[in-house]
């Protein structure tokens, strides 16, 4: 029979001949996942005796395990997850590429039904979903002078995601051949998205004492 190889990394994915594993004594499992070989052994498949695999080396007659025409154990599940499942049984660890997600994994895990790798895959969900919750949002300010006739037109063509937060006046100023106009500091600001911290994503001194001042006029 000639050998044949898939392209999966993390496993020896090498077919040797079918008459090798025909054997229940043998200590090697040939495994046919959603058409991708991989080849592990009984102790490594039988770590979690609550699980799927292990019910599959004892061949339980009650399981439903049919096998492919080398004598690989079929099973229709996707072979990009089952890597990280077959590694963590190898090495207690669960390492995810980064086009596959937790959430998979769990789906996965549960199907085989490795209990401890459920257990590890919900705690890293939940830190996660934690983390993501409780992370503050970062802003930063910006302070703007104008006279009383731009105010209008500066806050309506405000883009971009600024928001308008204060506004100061600081009093009028005398223009020759027109009526005094009052003059005002406005305070804008804008929330940083996916940003590392930096001076830029907190308020500026100035702009902390004109909201302080501005709050009490």
């Amino acid at each position: 029979m000639a050998e044949s190889h898939c392209e999966i990394s993390g496993h020896d994915c090498r077919l040797a001949p079918a008459q090798t594993f025909n054997h229940r004594s043998s200590k090697w499992v040939r495994l046919n996942v959603g058409g991708t070989y991989f080849l592990s052994t009984r102790q490594t498949l039988c770590r979690d005796p609550k699980s799927f695999l292990f019910r599959l080396c004892q061949a339980e007659p009650d399981l439903d395990s049919d096998k492919d025409e080398s004598g690989a154990y079929l099973i229709d599940r996707d072979p990009m997850y089952f890597g990280p499942v077959l590694n963590y049984l190898r090495h207690g660890k669960l390492v995810l590429n980064k086009n596959l997600t937790e959430e998979g994994a769990l789906e996965e895990a549960e199907f085989y039904n490795i209990t401890s790798l459920i257990k590890l895959i919900k705690e890293n969900i939940s830190e996660r979903d934690a983390k993501t919750i409780h992370t503050p949002v970062k802003h930063v300010y910006r302070v703007l002078q104008c006279q009383e006739d731009e105010l209008t037109q500066m806050v309506s063509t405000m883009s971009d995601g600024w928001k308008f937060e204060q506004l100061v006046s600081i009093g009028s100023s005398y223009n020759y051949g027109s009526e005094d106009q009052a003059e005002f500091l406005c305070v804008v600001s804008k929330e940083l998205h996916n940003q590392s911290h930096s001076s830029s994503s907190q308020p500026s001194e100035k702009a902390k004492i004109l909201q302080e001042r501005g709050s009490r006029i």
